[in-house]
């Protein structure tokens, strides 16, 4: 399917039905936010199984990122090993749930090579972010951090600029508009860790959303009038 990016629009939108909201839910084919979600769920299984057979071994060391490690030129493997491994069951779930959905939804809205880019580019530099703060504010350097949120936020972050107001519901039972779930889930996570001294990454989701944030500018910057008719057409 082609997507929105290479079509030409008439005055209906017509071309732009094949991918309204109803239709984001996933088929059973491995598109590429489908065949992420199978590589996250193989690659914490198998990190599951080596961590109960090798007692000894301390494999999650090898697998999350640490800033002191990657400044001192080691352990660099773990800028792409950490972003498909996760802490447990239930953090695995959360970011592959929004994968699933934001994720296909995305790749259909502005295609698979530009949904892979922009979901790699955005973990990438959820990871620097997070070593550069934690190297300038001397806080944080033997943190390890694992998951997928990065990516996911820079996603998140492109549909806050180019769908606003498409309506989303946050944890599936708050309705707000895209833009408004985004800095709920940036504030709102940010404030749970500080209150609760929850593990979250908070920075590393903010330079992810950084990237999804321009990424969307850059876009409506070079498709002025498409993504002008895009975020029209999904705030029906």
């Amino acid at each position: 399917m082609k997507t929105w990016f290479e079509k030409k629009f008439n005055k209906h939108s017509a071309s732009l039905k094949k991918i309204r909201p109803k239709n984001i839910f996933p088929k059973f084919n491995l598109s590429y936010s489908n065949t992420i979600i199978l590589i996250n769920v193989l690659f914490f299984i198998f990190v599951i199984i080596l961590m109960n057979l090798f007692d000894n071994l301390n494999i999650f060391s090898w697998v999350a990122l640490n800033p002191s490690k990657i400044l001192s030129g080691k352990t660099l493997w773990t800028f792409v090993t950490s972003m498909f491994m996760h802490g447990g069951f239930g953090h695995l779930f959360a970011n592959m749930i929004s994968l699933m959905f934001i994720g296909n939804f995305v790749e259909k809205l502005i295609g698979k090579k530009r949904f892979l880019g922009l979901y790699f580019v955005g973990g990438l530099f959820a990871a620097l972010f997070f070593i550069l703060i934690s190297f300038i504010t001397k806080n944080g350097l033997d943190i390890s951090i694992i998951g997928a949120s990065g990516a996911i936020f820079a996603l998140g972050g492109l549909l806050a600029v180019l769908t606003p107001k498409l309506p989303v519901l946050v944890f599936f039972v708050i309705p707000l508009p895209m833009w408004a779930a985004m800095v709920f889930l940036m504030f709102g996570l940010w404030a749970i860790s500080n209150s609760f001294g929850l593990p979250i990454g908070n920075i590393a989701h903010l330079g992810g959303l950084i990237v999804g944030v321009s990424y969307g500018l850059f876009l409506k910057k070079k498709y002025p009038g498409k993504t002008k008719m895009i975020s029209k057409y999904f705030t029906r």
